[in-house]
């Protein structure tokens, strides 16, 4: 992808480049502004990315690539006219890995609670949801650890990857797998759950904000995205590392709170697709006026 787009020619008075998918590389021919997810993980957090079992040959491809990619990839965020960092955290990367001062512009949640709603049958409402990729670095295992010692609890996880096998076989009696669920299966999940845990390593903290449209706290790593997206005692519980017993403690004291959903709605709200919309759009103005 680095050479194919560093051979893409776009013509535009602006140009927005996604980070994802080496995007920000394409050659403009006016000004370019680059929305960043994060500094390419693969490449500047290596060994959190590939996670412990990860395979040598696949840390000898990466050790082979990593240097070559990385000068690209700087030079690409150096042809930049303006950067933008999806959170906090990662306007911090952007600056270690670029020295580039980035604007912070939160992206809106992907799924709302409008929309149609369809039911996943043997679930009864009550339970509390993981939405993630299962990937190493989500930490799923670890939550799954947690409710293993919560017999009266009951987790929900959905979501798709290469440890869904695993996490299938390790799971006890109160822990449903789902594996990938459509959009409306999501929503109704959303609906009837009665909260939702993160343990991953988040560059944004997306999936407690799409809970939180739903008026329904949190109980989060406190780490990276979910920073600036949970407010602790108020729209969810922080637990300082992603092992069982912190989790456990985290997801015990939101039982123990009475949740407000108004409040956690209003949360919500700050980052909806309106106010995300209008200051891309003021971006865009302010360069095509460069």
């Amino acid at each position: 992808l680095a050479p194919a787009f560093s051979h893409l020619s776009v013509e535009a008075d602006v140009a927005v480049c996604s980070s994802s998918g080496w995007a920000h590389g394409a050659r403009v021919s006016g000004r370019k502004v680059v929305y960043c997810h994060t500094p390419a993980r693969w490449l500047y957090q290596g060994d959190r990315y590939l996670g412990e079992r990860s395979s040598p040959a696949a840390r000898g491809v990466l050790a082979v690539l990593a240097r070559p990619l990385r000068a690209w990839d700087r030079a690409a965020a150096r042809s930049a006219h303006r950067y933008l960092a999806n959170s906090t955290v990662v306007r911090d990367r952007i600056r270690a890995a670029y020295g580039i001062d980035a604007e912070v512009v939160p992206p809106p949640p992907a799924l709302g609670p409008d929309g149609a709603a369809r039911a996943v049958p043997g679930l009864d409402a009550g339970f509390v949801l993981c939405v993630a990729r299962l990937l190493p670095y989500k930490n799923v295992g670890a939550v799954v650890e947690a409710f293993a010692g919560l017999p009266d609890e009951r987790l929900v996880i959905a979501g798709s990857g290469p440890d869904e096998a695993t996490l299938r076989r390790a799971a006890p009696a109160n822990v449903t797998v789902l594996g990938g669920v459509e959009d409306d299966e999501l929503r109704w999940l959303y609906r009837s759950c009665r909260a939702v845990v993160a343990a991953s390593y988040e560059d944004f903290g997306l999936t407690p904000l799409e809970g939180a449209g739903f008026g329904k706290p949190a109980a989060v790593l406190r780490y990276g995205g979910f920073l600036d997206t949970v407010v602790d005692g108020e729209t969810g519980a922080f637990f300082e590392r992603p092992e069982p017993a912190a989790i456990r403690r985290a997801v015990m004291r939101l039982r123990s709170e009475a949740a407000d959903p108004a409040s956690i709605h209003a949360h919500a709200a700050r980052f909806g697709e309106g106010r995300f919309v209008a200051r891309l759009r003021e971006i865009v103005a302010d360069e095509g006026a460069a």
